[in-house]
């Protein structure tokens, strides 16, 4: 399964970064926010 991770703006709340992972790539990309304090918006993906 893929997800889209969006990355968001710490002042409007706006995607500023996208990516599309698969599950496995998750956790450490989460791991690595919550270090950061970066905030994430993660849903799943489907291919069009």
């Amino acid at each position: 399964m893929r997800f889209e991770i969006l990355r968001l703006d710490d002042q409007q709340g706006t995607a500023v970064d996208r990516v599309i992972v698969e599950a496995e790539a998750v956790r450490s990309l989460v791991e690595d926010a919550a270090r950061t304090g970066a905030r994430l918006y993660i849903r799943p993906f489907q291919a069009v």
